[in-house]
């Protein structure tokens, strides 16, 4: 498969939830396994059939124990196994969000 993605990721091992934009509280919930994150988007898998272009919000926790409020759009699935792996562009995040991740990535490499 041909590398489309503009900005690095990192790996990110964390479950939240997620829900599709204008559901109810815990109404369509989804719990998901975050595999990577980047400055634009997010990589994950779950068990349920998500479709492309639906919009999802979520509440992404990060090392410093804030919460990063989200929405992002589902762009790519790929059926692996009994799971299924998405891809979603974060839509509408603030700038300072942004750069939480982007910190997030240079501490991550330099620990490593």
């Amino acid at each position: 498969m041909e590398e489309r993605r503009k900005n690095r990721r990192t790996n990110m091992p964390e479950k939240l939830k997620i829900r599709k934009l204008g559901s109810n509280l815990h109404e369509n919930e989804v719990e998901v396994q975050v595999l990577d994150v980047s400055k634009t988007g997010i990589g994950f898998s779950c068990s349920e059939v998500l479709q492309i272009g639906e919009v999802y919000e979520s509440f992404m926790p990060i090392w410093t124990k804030e919460v990063l409020h989200a929405f992002m759009q589902i762009v790519r699935i790929e059926l692996l196994g009994d799971s299924y792996t998405y891809g979603a562009l974060f839509i509408g995040m603030p700038e300072i969000d942004l750069a939480r991740i982007e910190v997030f990535q240079t501490v991550n490499e330099n620990r490593k």
